[in-house]
């Protein structure tokens, strides 16, 4: 752990370098340097303009993400279970699946209007498709065998569902939920930068219309950072479950 610590920390520090030196060629208009922005952060956060941002969005991704995760399980779960339905949903999933969740804006502002929903929608739509689609295939690949313990102890349906079928998933379900992290964080910052009035997308727009590209990079960092600590929180919830399952998570 503290090998991993002190490189990561190393990377950064070579980023931050090559970023000093490339700004040296420009600008600070067109490309501000490490210690501006870090100028621009601390005035965005003291003003409690960041703050605000970082706390619209965190709240739309929870929403958007753990209703998306939730829905995506238990539908896999009972699509997996049963394949003879999933055969008549798949060619619809595949056919909506691979269209981009902000092509359905214009839709999703007529139907809900501007403000809060639209981006909890997107983010949603977004998370919803790999999750679904990592449950379906994990339980089609669950043991036989843990099936017939199931029998032998004369489970119910959701019993087996519950207690054999989705720990023996979990492993490839985490898979898609680790991926809708990605994909729902990244169109979250794309939905707001549409409509929205508030959130690190809207930052962005902001800063762009004021000609603050340290304020954009700002916002562009902090979008990162919250990306990385939100995989971490997910990684750790995962580490909790599987010590439940009496599994083991690397």
């Amino acid at each position: 752990m503290g090998a991993k610590l002190w490189k990561g920390a190393v990377g950064i520090a070579l980023l931050l370098a090559i970023w000093q030196l490339a700004a040296v060629h420009y600008d600070s208009v067109l490309f501000p340097t490490p210690v501006q922005v870090l100028r621009s952060w601390w005035e965005l956060l003291a003003g409690g303009t960041l703050g605000a941002h970082i706390a619209t969005s965190l709240a739309r991704f929870v929403v958007g993400y753990i209703t998306a995760a939730l829905c995506g399980i238990v539908a896999g779960l009972l699509f997996g279970w049963f394949a003879g339905a999933w055969l008549f949903v798949d060619p619809v999933i595949q056919l909506l699946r691979p269209v981009s969740p902000l092509a359905w804006t214009p839709f999703i502002v007529l139907w809900f209007g501007i403000g809060d929903i639209p981006a909890v929608v997107i983010i949603f739509i977004s998370v919803f498709y790999p999750v679904l689609l990592a449950t379906v295939a994990a339980v089609g690949r669950v043991e036989k065998i843990y099936l017939r313990v199931a029998q032998n102890f004369a489970f119910t349906r959701f019993q087996t569902l519950t207690k054999i079928v989705l720990p023996a998933s979990f492993p490839q379900i985490s898979t898609g939920l680790h991926q809708g992290i990605g994909t729902g964080w990244v169109f979250l910052v794309a939905g707001e930068m549409v409509g929205a009035q508030s959130g690190l997308g809207y930052l962005i727009i902001d800063s762009r219309n004021n000609l603050r590209p340290d304020w954009l990079l700002v916002a562009i960092l902090t979008i990162g950072a919250l990306g990385l600590l939100l995989d971490t929180a997910v990684n750790r919830g995962e580490k909790q479950i599987y010590k439940k399952w009496g599994g083991a998570k690397r």
